[in-house]
């Protein structure tokens, strides 16, 4: 068998080449592994470890989605509901062949809602050096723009992976919850996993643990808030927080939070002959010339920041790995995840 601890060193100090800083996280049945390379940025500079905060992007989106299915299992919230339910009265929300976006409909990317809010793309170019390109997605601005977008496929036809969508579920759970979108996460899912070092806000002795985040060519960049899009990519979390939230995937996790992980993964979206969307989690089976092996996968990335989560339900093995550059971190992950799934065959 490969030496766990060894490999997972390897894979950090080999992604250093093109990142300032990275950790990676492997899990095994009996085990979990988290090693870090390069350097954190700013004032607080050092190897990133298990406790360094990172923006983790799009995987905020698999969160969101167990938060959908938490509340569904509680009957707190439908996944055939409407989203015009969850919204304020008089809310305008865009209809196809006579039919509605539904909650299921926008955690698994067929909505046919577009990927950015309407207006936004106009803003961007606009002012391309705009630090934070959502900072202006407030509850107005989605909620106007929504009334105004039309939809691209009938709901619940075809796969278009949309931010917008998967920010609009996040402040509807919020809404219908009661509260905001980082309390709703950490009531649904931190709290009972455990997870720390979760959320949205970053403030107080946690800062000093925050990476600062770098461009594809290492200058560093402005940190995303997201505002009202939180739900699609505004998260801030740790090795040691993904660790537990992927261990949880294999394992099942605590009480009403194993029942939504069933049903997160027994919602399934055909997208092609061999790759489907879960809630929140793309899926893909192998050709069986490459082993067979399944990948339950999702990424992230952000103006400073990548991610990447992936795991193999079957031979109970996961990796993540987390950036504090924007570079896509997918080859490698995959690469890893294929290797740990040979070993444990």
């Amino acid at each position: 068998m490969t030496d766990l601890d060894g490999l997972v060193q390897q894979a950090a100090d080999q992604l250093v080449a093109g990142h300032v800083g990275v950790v990676v996280i492997a899990l095994t049945p009996g085990s979990v592994e988290i090693r870090g390379a390069g350097r954190t940025g700013g004032e607080n500079g050092g190897t990133p470890g298990a406790e360094t905060l990172f923006e983790i992007g799009s995987v905020t989106k698999v969160f969101t989605a167990l938060a959908l299915a938490r509340l569904t299992v509680a009957g707190t919230a439908e996944l055939d509901e409407p989203l015009a339910a969850l919204l304020p009265g008089g809310t305008s929300v865009p209809s196809r062949d006579g039919q509605e976006i539904t909650l299921r409909h926008l955690a698994t990317h067929t909505s046919g809602l577009p990927r950015l809010p309407k207006g936004m793309l106009l803003e961007a170019l606009l002012r391309p050096s705009k630090p934070d390109p959502y900072a202006g997605c407030t509850t107005e601005f989605l909620l106007r723009g929504l009334a105004g977008t039309r939809l691209g496929a009938t709901p619940g036809r075809r796969f278009r992976y949309s931010n917008l969508g998967a920010g609009l579920l996040g402040s509807a759970l919020a809404r219908r919850a009661g509260t905001d979108y980082e309390t709703l996460i950490d009531q649904q899912i931190c709290a009972p996993l455990g997870l720390a070092d979760t959320g949205v806000t970053v403030g107080g002795d946690r800062s000093a643990r925050l990476a600062q985040g770098h461009t594809r060519r290492g200058r560093p960049a402005a940190a995303w808030n997201m505002a009202e899009m939180a739900g699609a990519g505004g998260l801030r979390s740790t090795p040691a927080d993904l660790a537990a939230f992927v261990r949880a995937q294999l394992d099942g996790g605590a009480g009403g939070v194993a029942e939504a992980i069933r049903l997160s993964r027994r919602i399934e979206h055909r997208i092609n002959p061999v790759a489907w969307a879960h809630l929140g989690w793309m899926g893909q089976r192998l050709h069986p010339r490459q082993g067979a092996h399944l990948r339950i996968w999702h990424n992230g990335m952000t103006g400073g920041f990548s991610s990447f989560v992936g795991f193999d339900p079957e031979k109970g093995v996961a990796v993540a790995m987390l950036s504090n550059t924007q570079r896509s971190l997918d080859r490698p992950a995959f690469d890893l995840l294929r290797v740990l799934q040979t070993e444990h065959a």
